[in-house]
């Protein structure tokens, strides 16, 4: 029996050249010990969703606390908006200004992964953003709050879509599908952790002569920079170059990758993938997607805590408690469609639109029904639809993307395009429209019949560019 290195070295002469991912993926497990394929594996995993994980918690939290200090200490008169003068229209402003600097910076961020390496580019970005988020505790202004809030965005704008496209180095699309899923509803919980901790820094109000929601950005900044350091050190770039690996699990990750997989190989740079990217009608209509469904499902996220207290049944202290039920909800729904997509025993196209039919559904409740409890309960399922809705569908736009640039360019694209959320929502959801919100839940249900209708449509164009491969690679055999 051949040893692990002797595999190792002699990979390239035992698999045959496969056109497709399945048949590289399959030939490699087949030669090589499945204990490398397990150790391997278990080493990327560790970093690409374990680190990355414990990162997002607190970026969500980073971005989630505004949201949450909208309404800490209003009894103590010490609240954000009195200290700094904003009315319901300034306030929308500083909500929205963090989204245009993502919706500008997001494409390129995500590009300069590849161009500084993953372990520095993570750096500058997680430093940065925790660097940024203490500052918002020193404002005095409506003009300084906009800078910062400006600041934080363009910093933690390559974040999510630089994981992703990390993470299309390192794993197989249909590997994707959980490890996606369990890294984005971390976040979920994240922002209901926001919620509880907001709840418990709210009783520092004016500890050190400093107003509550002053120690909430304070407090909540801080780990980001120590996690930048962490990640500076230890955080793997390339299959092809990472140091924790040994040289036969190295072999394995690198030869079972298709083909049309973004290479982490210095100097790599495919500029011809990006003309294909462009004439491809899928990019349009998952534009319109991650477009609709940023404002019409995740628009509410940027205002639930103002929006659950406006429901009429109970205090803004309890209402930062009353933030963590959708947010648990939405872990639990993404958790378990992830291992059920895993399992194949869903499919991520019917998922999806499943998903967005029950959102529909949610909003069309939210406008006809008055009772606070069933609203409440809407919010609930709504905005746990919300949260699982890019997550599954995302491998699908990974996989229908050839090439480091091409896959670099359109997750950064794609993603850029739910920041119109973060800049519609917070004026969809404006305080004028309260305490009801009905014409901002009209609002939102004629998004998610864009969102429905483009994720139909993507659908269709990928699957005729899979058929298409498929002829190709049969011509090829022939």
């Amino acid at each position: 029996m051949a040893t692990e290195k002797s595999l190792g070295d002699a990979y390239t002469q035992v698999i045959p050249p496969s056109p497709t991912e399945n048949d590289r993926a399959t030939a490699a497990e087949t030669v090589f010990d499945p204990n490398i394929r397990k150790r391997a594996l278990r080493k990327v995993d560790f970093w690409l969703v374990g680190f990355y994980s414990t990162v997002y918690i607190f970026r969500v939290i980073d971005s989630s606390n505004y949201s949450n200090a909208a309404i800490i200490n209003l009894e103590h008169g010490t609240g954000i908006k009195k200290e700094l003068h904003l009315n319901p229209a300034m306030w929308a402003w500083t909500l929205s200004i963090f989204s245009y600097s993502y919706l500008i910076f997001e494409p390129t961020n995500t590009l300069l992964l590849k161009t500084f390496r993953p372990s520095r580019w993570m750096f500058v970005l997680i430093f940065m953003w925790g660097v940024c988020a203490c500052s918002v505790a020193a404002v005095k202004s409506f003009q300084g709050m906009m800078c910062v809030r400006f600041a934080i965005g363009a910093a933690e704008a390559g974040f999510y879509p630089a994981v992703i496209y990390h993470m299309a180095f390192w794993y197989l699309p249909r590997e994707l599908p959980w490890r996606i899923a369990l890294f984005y509803s971390v976040g979920q919980v994240s922002s209901a952790l926001s919620g509880l901790l907001a709840y418990a820094i709210s009783f520092m109000d004016g500890l050190g002569k400093l107003a509550g929601w002053r120690w909430l950005f304070l407090l909540e900044g801080l780990p980001a920079i120590i996690l930048s350091v962490i990640a500076l050190f230890g955080l793997p770039d390339y299959p092809e170059t990472a140091k924790m690996l040994k040289e036969d699990e190295r072999a394995f990750l690198v030869e079972r990758l298709a083909s049309t997989t973004p290479k982490g190989k210095k100097g790599l740079w495919d500029w011809a993938s990006l003309k294909v990217v462009v004439l491809d009608p899928s990019l349009y209509t998952f534009t319109f997607y991650w477009l609709a469904h940023g404002i019409g499902g995740f628009g509410i996220s940027y205002a639930l805590p103002t929006v659950i207290y406006q429901l009429g049944f109970t205090t803004t202290a309890k209402s930062q408690l009353m933030n963590i039920p959708p947010y648990v909800a939405c872990f639990v729904l993404l958790n378990s469609l992830g291992y059920m997509l895993h399992r194949k025993w869903i499919r991520p196209w019917t998922t999806a639109v499943s998903i967005e039919g029950t959102t529909i559904i949610c909003y069309i409740i939210l406008i006809t029904v008055h009772s606070p409890v069933v609203k409440y309960l809407a919010l609930i399922v709504a905005v746990s639809c919300a949260g699982s809705a890019y997550p599954v569908i995302w491998p699908e736009r990974v996989r229908a993307l050839e090439g480091t640039v091409a896959a670099g360019i359109g997750i950064g694209w794609t993603n850029a395009m739910a920041q119109f959320g973060g800049i519609v929502g917070p004026h969809v959801y404006s305080t004028v429209f309260g305490p009801s919100y009905r014409v901002s839940y009209v609002i939102c249900l004629c998004f998610l019949i864009v969102a429905i209708t483009s994720i139909l449509l993507s659908w269709l164009f990928v699957w005729r560019k899979d058929r298409k491969r498929e002829r190709a690679s049969l011509a090829g055999e022939i």
